[in-house]
């Protein structure tokens, strides 16, 4: 049943998936890549597609199959695998930016693109992970070269990049500061932030002064309003606005720098999230348990934008 060389395929016992953000991503039990039917049918799926172009601008084409993030058991490898074996639990994030399809019974992804599940998590726990805790690390470590003793201010603390990005910059050596609603600000302080912003009662370009690093999970004025939070040499890291020229110009303008970044697949940071969770440094938060046929809800409620951590549609089978 499987073929593709230097790919990975692993069966569903289980599946979840989740949505985060914009748009739904799933965690399962990886095979080959023969799909398995939507409970809700090609409706269900066009419904999906309208909401990820219309929140993000992104895949195009209907119907799509979404969803990135995948833990699993393999079933199957391809030639020349030698990292993994059939049994292996495995999680990842294969192929992103371009499509994945684990909104599937079977998926397969390049063997490069996982890494081994995390000692002490569900299946469900570690699908939550990838996606989200790569953007985090990608954006903090990757981008901002994020250092002991550094200022950084993460709006949507309590989201799910934010949850997760907290907890990064903090195991680093950072001071974080973060953005949230007043209600959520038990839950980033329990994070290990140093401080909180409720953004809906105080203007955070006001309250957070110099600032090293800001993670920008939000978009729209965000990205050009926290520029003017940044000490000499500081960096703005957009992940939710591609308008990069107009923020960049913007910041070179000010001594300051600023970039858009997309999260790309990558084994090594993969393994470095699985030390952190393996040593109590990094947990994923679960705001929402709903069974899959619930998709159309879970994406009304991830579009309200309340979420505190991820919302997780759950597969048995």
């Amino acid at each position: 049943m499987f073929h593709g060389d230097g790919e990975v395929g692993a069966r569903r016992d289980r599946a979840a998936v989740e949505a985060a953000g914009d748009h739904l991503v799933e965690r399962l039990v990886i095979l080959s890549g023969r799909g398995a039917e939507d409970p809700d049918g090609d409706a269900q799926l066009e419904r999906i597609d309208t909401l990820w172009t219309r929140t993000t601008g992104g895949l195009s084409g209907s119907p799509v199959r979404l969803g990135w993030d995948v833990s699993g058991v393999v079933e199957s490898v391809g030639i020349g695998v030698t990292m993994f074996k059939p049994g292996d639990e495995v999680f990842g994030m294969p192929r992103h930016p371009q499509v994945a399809g684990t909104y599937a019974e079977y998926v397969t992804s390049p063997a490069r693109h996982l890494a081994r599940k995390p000692a002490g998590l569900s299946h469900v726990e570690a699908a939550g992970l990838p996606l989200a805790a790569l953007t985090a690390w990608q954006a903090l470590v990757d981008t901002a070269d994020v250092r002991p003793g550094q200022r950084v201010l993460i709006h949507a603390a309590a989201g799910g990049v934010g949850h997760l990005a907290v907890q990064i910059a903090k195991a680093r050596g950072a001071y974080v500061i973060g953005t949230a609603r007043s209600a959520k600000h038990a839950f980033v302080l329990g994070l290990g932030a140093d401080e909180v912003v409720d953004y809906t009662q105080v203007d955070f370009v006001s309250a957070v002064r110099d600032v090293d690093i800001v993670i920008d999970t939000i978009g729209g004025d965000y990205g050009p309003r926290s520029l003017r939070t940044l000490r000499d040499g500081g960096i703005v890291v957009s992940l939710a606005s591609p308008a990069e020229a107009y923020l960049a110009s913007k910041a070179h303008a000010l001594g300051l720098r600023a970039g858009f970044m997309i999260v790309e697949a990558d084994q090594e940071g993969m393994r470095a999230i699985t030390a952190l969770v393996e040593t109590g440094r990094l947990r994923v938060e679960i705001d929402t348990v709903l069974p899959l046929e619930q998709v159309a809800k879970a994406h009304e409620i991830s579009e309200a934008g309340r979420t505190t951590g991820k919302i997780v549609l759950t597969v048995v089978g």
